[in-house]
């Protein structure tokens, strides 16, 4: 399989239910099973947009978030 491989995960902008689970389990599977790089795009077609919101999710990023509410990926840009 080809090395350096990325991936983007994209939100739309708003809630929804399960979403951190698959979010975390996408993650996951790219980093562990893979060896992809991930991307968190945040703020649905304005993280395209500006690409400068995107940031790199990492197995520490989706560690602990299912219990927790909200998007990580809109929460964790910084």
């Amino acid at each position: 399989m080809p090395a350096g491989r990325t991936i983007g995960i994209c939100t739309g902008g708003g809630d929804a239910p399960g979403l951190n689970a698959v979010i975390r389990a996408a993650v996951k599977c790219a980093i562990l099973k893979y060896q992809w790089r991930v991307i968190g795009i945040p703020d649905g077609f304005d993280g395209l947009i500006w690409p400068e919101k995107s940031f790199e999710l990492t197995l520490k990023d989706v560690s602990g978030i299912l219990p927790r509410g909200g998007r990580r990926i809109s929460e964790n840009c910084a």
